[in-house]
């Protein structure tokens, strides 16, 4: 039995294997479940919408799963999209919330509400209170973190919201940040109890608009920030370990449940974990790195230096998983960006790679291996955040983890 969406004019219909544990898991791919439960939880409104697009998809197998979805209404209503997440357990009920409603992230409705926002900015953050405040959402991952602007007149905040419980090893990663050769935003003011930090703007375009522009920085820019990052001391941190045994492990998981039915696929995901199974249980953390480094984490300011914007996974792991891992979202980039971004990120893959090699005098074969994990992780984006071709994505994604180990 799959689990999939029924035809609908606003659904895209997606499938993935059943669940056992986990009976309820088909409801919340069910537009005729889904739709009336969003219904009831927006505010009366009845008429159709013009998509709903399923946004995020965190499936722990056996355990629990989450969907959350986008709601895009009609253009004539003028109306932002809104967001909703359903979310099962074993022998529960299916629960729905209404973001900003959130029961991990308890900070986040208040933070994202203006007339809230406003309070806490005045009470957390400014010297001279301000009277109003625009709120805008621009990254959410339901029950683990969300980024938010907060808007006063022409003075900009950005806003990440985290459980309470991670308040602390966030707030130290930023402390690192600080230290790398990279510029760091501001922080503004903070709110423990909530999980809220604000930041300062950081003007300049987005990296990885510039590189898929054909606009890329000097390599050497980049090495230099990460290897100030590096000699960061490890002892006393306050930040646990990066845990890539763990994390390729859910990767691996996931797929074998998801490719059961697909034979061809399975055989190669079994050709990819042999190759890469040594290697991740022989691993372990040596230095401080970033542990999640790529070109949509940083800004690139007009006069060339770069800002690091996302900081939460630096902790004790490996420096040449971050060259690794951001080869691996250029790789990634260069087979499903449009034709000409996707030439440029191939080139700079190549330009990176050499520049790094040359400077540290790694073996080219290390560097591949962590390539090639980074992709294999960098591949649960096909189920994480699914469309109806999500196994021809994943085939793709694995056939470059091939490519990566040549």
């Amino acid at each position: 039995m799959n689990v999939a969406t029924a035809v609908s004019p606003f659904f895209e219909r997606v499938e993935f294997p059943d669940d056992p544990a986990l009976p309820q898991l088909a409801k919340l791919f069910d537009p005729e479940w889904v739709w009336p439960q969003i219904q009831g939880r927006a505010n009366g409104r009845l008429d159709a919408p013009q998509r709903v697009r399923i946004h995020h998809f965190v499936h722990s197998i056996g355990n629990s799963a989450l969907v959350s979805y986008e709601v895009e209404w009609p253009r004539e209503a003028y109306l932002p999209s809104e967001y909703f997440v359903a979310s099962v357990r074993p022998d529960q009920p299916p629960l729905i919330e209404r973001y900003p409603e959130d029961r991990r992230l308890p900070g986040l409705a208040e933070a994202a509400r203006p007339d809230t926002a406003i309070s806490l900015i005045n009470q957390y953050v400014l010297a001279i209170p301000a009277r109003r405040a625009s709120v805008q959402l621009i990254r959410y991952r339901p029950g683990f973190r969300a980024v938010l602007r907060h808007k006063m007149g022409k003075a900009k905040l950005y806003a990440r919201v985290a459980r309470p419980s991670e308040f602390d090893p966030l707030l130290a990663a930023y402390e690192l940040s600080t230290q790398s050769g990279f510029l760091a935003p501001g922080l503004a003011g903070y709110w423990r109890n909530g999980g809220a930090l604000w930041f300062t703007e950081v003007q300049g375009g987005n990296l990885r608009r510039r590189i898929r522009k054909g606009r890329a920085p000097d390599p050497e820019r980049l090495l230099n920030g990460l290897e100030a990052l590096w000699r960061a001391p490890v002892d006393n941190c306050r930040v646990r370990p990066f845990d890539l045994n763990r994390a390729y492990r859910r990767a691996s998981r996931s797929f074998r449940h998801n490719l059961r039915d697909h034979i061809d696929l399975a055989r190669e995901l079994k050709t990819i974990t042999a190759a890469l199974d040594s290697f991740v249980q022989s691993w372990n953390p040596t230095r401080m790195a970033h542990n999640d480094f790529y070109d949509d984490q940083m800004i690139l300011q007009k006069d060339g230096q770069i800002a690091l914007v996302d900081f939460e996974d630096i902790a004790p792991g490996d420096p040449m998983i971050d060259v690794g891992n951001f080869l691996a979202h250029l790789r990634w980039s260069s087979c499903f960006a449009r034709q000409q971004h996707a030439d440029n990120c191939r080139s700079y893959h190549d330009v990176l790679r050499s520049a790094a090699l040359a400077r540290f005098r790694w073996q080219a074969s290390d560097l591949a291996l962590r390539e090639a994990v980074c992709l294999f992780r960098i591949c649960t984006n096909a189920i994480r955040h699914p469309r109806a071709d999500w196994t021809s994505k994943l085939e793709a994604g694995l056939g470059l983890v091939n490519q990566a180990l040549g």
